[in-house]
C-alpha cells in the first residue's frame, strides 16, 4: 500500500468521518435518559471507525494497517448493531433508520474492498482462512 499519502486523502476516511457527523445529529434527538447509554455508545462506535482508519494509516506496516481496518469494520458492525436497537426502541425513525443501514452498508463494502487490497500484500484475509467447504450428497463442495 502506497504510503505517501495521508489517511485524510483516503476516501473511506471522509466517509467514515461523515456517518460519524449523521450519527452525532441522529442521536442528538434521543431521549436525555440515553445520553450515558445508547447515544453514547453509537457516537462512539461512529468516531471510532475513522479513528481506526487514521490510526492504521499512520502504522509503518501493511499489517497493522490491515489490522486497525478490521477494528475499523468491528466498530461498524458494533455501529450497525446500535442502529437496530435504536429503531425498535423508536428512537430512529423507518426512514432515517433505512438511511443509516445503506450509509454502513456502502462503508462496509468500502472498509471490505480496502481491506482486501492492503490483505492481498500481506497474506490471505480472514475471511478466505476461515471459510470451510462441505461436501454435498451430489459430491460438490459448498462454502459454508
Amino acid at each position: 500500500m502506497a504510503t505517501n499519502f495521508s489517511y485524510r486523502d483516503l476516501r473511506i476516511w471522509q466517509e467514515a468521518v461523515d456517518l460519524a457527523l449523521v450519527i452525532y445529529r441522529a442521536t442528538a434527538e434521543f431521549p436525555k435518559h440515553e445520553l450515558s447509554g445508547l447515544t453514547s455508545q453509537m457516537r462512539r462506535a461512529a468516531v471510532s471507525i475513522s479513528s481506526n482508519i487514521a490510526e492504521g494509516k499512520g502504522h509503518s506496516s501493511d499489517g497493522d494497517f490491515g489490522r486497525f481496518l478490521f477494528h475499523a469494520r468491528g466498530s461498524l458492525l458494533e455501529l450497525q448493531t446500535r442502529i437496530v436497537i435504536a429503531r425498535g426502541l423508536e428512537y430512529l425513525r423507518k426512514g432515517q433508520a433505512a438511511e443509516l443501514r445503506r450509509s454502513t452498508d456502502d462503508l462496509g463494502g468500502g472498509l471490505n474492498g480496502l481491506i482486501q487490497a492492503v490483505r492481498g500484500k500481506t497474506g490471505p484475509s480472514r475471511t478466505a482462512a476461515g471459510s470451510e467447504q462441505r461436501t454435498t450428497n451430489s459430491g460438490t463442495s459448498d462454502h459454508v
